[in-house]
């Protein structure tokens, strides 16, 4: 299948230095891509260019076969949603609220008679909709986190762009939430997501896109891509990658120093007696 999003020779300076170089990659839809990779490696940044939300310096980015920056604002929403690691509300919405903004670039389309029940799938989608009369700044970071996944979800976009949506995620969010990534993508969407978490990114993710100094180190599917040689050299510490009933694990390798026994201390007579007490 052809490609529907891909970069070219995509390069960023920001104040003189570099932040990508040099980045092919292609999108397809029906598969997550999942971009990996120490802090400050160029994730989010690349994700800025994916989306046409940051303009590249150098090289540019194709959207179903047009660049990105041909495309309109109200087209590019209607094509493509994005959840961004902050949440930049400062306004004190509900819950529900929030979830439907997703549905605004559909406003006055016939996509709009389908606002009710798209809001109501996504609330319960990403595990919110018990949350909906919520005011959305008391929520916790891990509640916040669902809830901009649920209006990602209400978008209904063929391309969609996560950037550390499991990060403030308990096990059980985290599993969830990239199981409905997972769906999306088996349904024709064309997802790219930031992760972190290198055995969440084996476990749900069609190819791993490995950065380090803002250049592609690796491309391919988990098990090509996720090796302890490269794992290792890249993030700078030892790193071993296991299989457990057919998933790859990766972890860090710790140093098992022995911990030195306790030392008794000497009690006094008196100290003796009162702790027989």
């Amino acid at each position: 299948m052809s490609a529907f999003l891909s970069a070219h020779g995509v390069g960023v300076v920001i104040e003189g230095r570099a932040i990508l170089a040099d980045v092919d990659l292609e999108v397809r839809p029906g598969e997550v891509v999942a971009l990996v990779g120490p802090n400050g490696a160029g994730k989010s940044t690349l994700l800025g260019v994916l989306s046409g939300d940051l303009g590249p310096s150098e090289g540019h980015v194709e959207l179903g076969g047009r660049r990105i920056t041909k495309h309109s604002a109200k087209d590019l929403a209607r094509q493509r949603g994005v959840q961004l690691q902050k949440q930049g509300l400062a306004f004190g919405f509900r819950v529900e609220e929030v979830v439907r903004m997703g549905r605004s670039p559909w406003y006055r389309t016939p996509a709009a008679d389908r606002d009710e029940e798209v809001v109501e799938e996504s609330l319960g989608r990403a595990d919110v909709a018990g949350l909906a009369e919520r005011l959305f700044p008391t929520l916790s970071g891990g509640e916040q986190a669902r809830t901009s996944f649920a209006r990602l979800l209400a978008q209904e976009t063929p391309l969609m762009f996560l950037d550390e949506p499991t990060a403030a995620l308990d096990i059980r969010h985290q599993e969830q939430l990239l199981g409905v990534v997972r769906e999306a993508a088996e349904a024709g969407a064309a997802v790219v997501v930031v992760l972190h978490d290198l055995s969440l990114a084996a476990a749900y993710a069609d190819r791993v896109c490995v950065l380090a100094d803002g250049r592609l180190r690796a491309d391919g599917a988990p098990a090509d891509v996720l090796t302890g040689e490269l794992l290792t050299e890249v993030y700078g510490h030892p790193v071993d990658v296991l299989h457990h009933d057919g998933n790859l694990v990766v972890v860090p390798v710790r140093a098992r120093g022995e911990r030195p026994a306790a030392t008794p201390t000497a009690t006094t007579d008196e100290e003796a007696s009162c702790s027989a007490v």
